[in-house]
């Protein structure tokens, strides 16, 4: 269960680029989560025409909730959204709940800790062309601890072992995609494995995608959870689901695509 506190809408200027939804997932980041959403509006009001930026508070145990809600009483101009969380429920299920309530034509993720540049934004979106449904981020040289490190290459290996090339970085949190993408997924990972099982449903429904390199930066301020045994042991199980049900889960997903073009025929032809 969530809960929304809503802002009013940005205006547009029109005759630019398409409108964007950013998502960043916070959880115990009050010590930066305000510096962050202040940095992604600079970085889309300089972009886009149109834009709202909506952070999903994953069941914080420190102050960020506060933060969050005193940062939009005082700053009623941003295009700022919260999405609340009572309970931790996980990195997936924040990127979910996120995903869910974007309402623009293209969705951006990063994480609410900066550890990512959101200036590099204006690289991906002239990549999103046409052809080109996703745009994707690879750390060129990842600021993290050795053990870290390791996990991440391994987990790579194993889930382009288990389901072919998906990503050269496959969690990292710096995506751009058409929302289009999102509503023709069904994402079941509420954990780590979210990334995984996005990119790799994605792909083997035919949807583009492009690769690109990010910087990532050292962490200031919070705690890293993906080390966590609770947080790995989840993304084992949830990775050993996707193996077993992956054929199934994309013919329904096909199915209701299909479905979908019927519907929207049938009202054409009415």
């Amino acid at each position: 269960m969530h809960s929304t506190a809503s802002q009013p809408a940005h205006q547009p200027r029109p005759g630019q680029t398409p409108a964007i939804s950013a998502i960043l997932p916070a959880y115990n980041e009050a010590a930066i989560i305000e510096q962050s959403v202040l940095d992604m509006a600079a970085v889309l009001e300089a972009l886009v025409h149109d834009y709202e930026i909506i952070v999903v508070d994953d069941g914080s145990r420190d102050e960020t909730r506060e933060v969050l809600m005193e940062l939009a009483e005082r700053r009623p101009d941003l295009p700022f959204r919260v999405v609340l969380h009572k309970q931790n429920q996980g990195y997936g299920a924040a990127l979910a709940s996120g995903f869910d309530a974007a309402s623009k034509e293209l969705i951006f993720m990063t994480d609410g800790d900066r550890q990512f540049d959101a200036a590099e934004l204006a690289r991906f979106l002239p990549a999103l062309d046409a052809p080109t449904d996703l745009v994707i981020g690879y750390r060129e040289k990842r600021a993290d601890p050795p053990m870290r490190l390791l996990n991440a290459r391994g987990w790579k290996l194993l889930v382009n072992g288990l389901f072919g090339y998906t990503a050269r970085d496959v969690d990292c949190a710096f995506k751009l995609f058409r929302r289009g993408v999102w509503q023709s997924v069904t994402v079941h990972a509420r954990g780590a494995t979210f990334s995984a099982e996005f990119l790799v449903k994605a792909r083997r429904l035919g949807f583009q995608v492009k690769e690109l390199p990010v910087r990532h930066l050292p962490r200031t301020a919070g705690t890293a959870t993906g080390a966590r045994l609770d947080v790995i042991a989840r993304a084992f199980s949830e990775l050993f689901q996707l193996w077993r049900y992956l054929d199934a889960e994309l013919a329904n997903d096909r199915a209701a695509a299909l479905a979908g073009e019927t519907r929207m025929g049938s009202r054409r032809a009415a």
